[in-house]
């Protein structure tokens, strides 16, 4: 069963203080996510509970693939949030952004390797214990592999959901940035996972250069990205799409069109 009380959150956008006001006028917001760094439990921004809307706290900097020991003062403060916005679930990726005692500042692919998995799955077991919500896990946009990979994405993803009974942030947008960065077939990627364990999805923009896609959520919805949410939706309907913005915020109504666009994907088809 979904961790999603109450049914669907439908169409969703993420919160940034640069974009408060417009996420308040924007027509058909069902729910925001707000990157949990960004927020202090005790001093939330007004306008964020004010939105009167489901939010679900996006962690960044956990580390769940990495090799050196969890920060539990990282996963406590996502927990905080999470309680202090009655949080559905939270969420992170399946990266490291940590190693040697230096921060990479960026979201570093994991190993598709058995001792990998085994790695992610105890960081993964040990944040759950800690969380008062369930986690959702996110693929990344990856610029790179790392060679002498013993599993797909999709069954490195099925098993590691498999064993920590954690759910899935599906990033379509992400999952466009494999196919061109790696190769990676990305319908085959769909059918190998769990897609019953996608809890809500993400589609941003990005762009192409010299061969090499990069996950900007500064540019606006492209036509690959919305073609494999429909792909998606057509296996299994998840119940809840969002779009990421982060930079060169656009005019109001350039966001409710792209906001229309995945909304007009996501509830028209049916399965």
């Amino acid at each position: 069963m979904s961790p999603i009380a109450g049914g669907p959150l439908g169409v969703g956008i993420g919160w940034r203080r640069e974009i408060d006001l417009t996420v308040e006028r924007l027509p058909g917001v069902d729910f925001v996510e707000a990157v949990a760094e960004d927020l202090h439990p005790d001093a939330l921004p007004a306008s964020l509970p004010g939105l009167g809307l489901p939010v679900v706290p996006h962690a960044v900097s956990l580390s769940l693939g990495g090799a050196e020991p969890l920060r539990h003062d990282r996963v406590e403060h996502l927990a905080a949030v999470a309680d202090a916005l009655g949080a559905p679930v939270a969420s992170d990726h399946v990266a490291f952004v940590r190693a040697g005692g230096l921060e990479s500042g960026h979201l570093l692919p994991v190993p598709r390797t058995r001792e990998a998995l085994g790695v992610l799955v105890d960081n993964v077991r040990a944040t759950q214990a800690t969380l008062g919500v369930p986690l959702a896990l996110e693929n990344i946009a990856p610029l790179l592999a790392w060679p002498d990979a013993e599993m797909s994405e999709g069954a490195f993803l099925a098993e590691l959901c498999a064993r920590t009974g954690a759910w899935l942030l599906l990033d379509v947008a992400n999952l466009h940035a494999s196919a061109v960065n790696l190769g990676q077939d990305p319908e085959r990627v769909l059918d190998e996972l769990p897609l019953e364990r996608v809890v809500y999805v993400h589609a941003a923009g990005g762009v192409e250069r010299d061969g090499v896609y990069h996950d900007t959520h500064a540019h606006a919805l492209t036509q690959p990205v919305l073609d494999l949410l429909e792909a998606l939706c057509a296996r299994h309907r998840p119940p809840a799409v969002l779009l990421e913005r982060d930079d060169r915020y656009p005019p109001d109504d350039e966001l409710a069109a792209e906001l229309a666009a995945l909304r007009a994907v996501h509830s028209r088809v049916r399965v």
